[in-house]
């Protein structure tokens, strides 16, 4: 049964209430995360060739890919690739004629296909195998170093 006042309605007197405690407790310390698969391989990685390949015609920059690819595995080197990158659209737009049917227009577009392939860690053989590598003309390469 609940404890009632004996103090009566029209009464002056208020009841007296404990002052309020604040209680102030720190925050749990966080657990340590075991490292993780990735974390490790990432501390693994030194360094990384990354690769970026582009040309007009898909099935020339295929082939050119591949042969890259071959190379780098003659060479026992770890490979990631290749990834297609979206495709470049140039849009261009021409007069058919110059006065008359000046509102007739003819539209040409270029394409441009690229792919990006990763060789983590790459020897010394694997380099030198890639800048003595002759690709077909019309394949534009950049290779960074990250």
């Amino acid at each position: 049964m609940p404890v009632q006042s004996k103090i009566k309605k029209g009464s002056s007197k208020k009841a007296a209430v404990a002052p309020s405690v604040k209680v102030v407790t720190k925050p749990a310390p966080k657990p340590k995360v075991p490292r993780t698969k990735a974390a490790a391989k990432a501390e693994e990685i030194i360094s990384k060739l990354r690769i970026r390949v582009r040309a007009y015609e898909n099935k020339i920059l295929d082939a050119s890919v591949k042969q890259i690819i071959d190379t780098a595995l003659r060479y026992d080197a770890k490979i990631v690739g290749p990834i297609p990158l979206p495709t470049e659209i140039k849009k261009y737009t021409v007069n058919r004629s110059a006065f008359i049917y000046k509102n007739a227009r003819e539209q040409f577009e270029m394409r441009i296909h690229k792919r990006v392939i990763d060789i983590l860690n790459p020897s010394p053989k694997v380099i030198e195998a890639l800048t003595n590598l002759s690709l077909p003309s019309g394949v534009d390469i950049d290779v960074k170093m990250a």
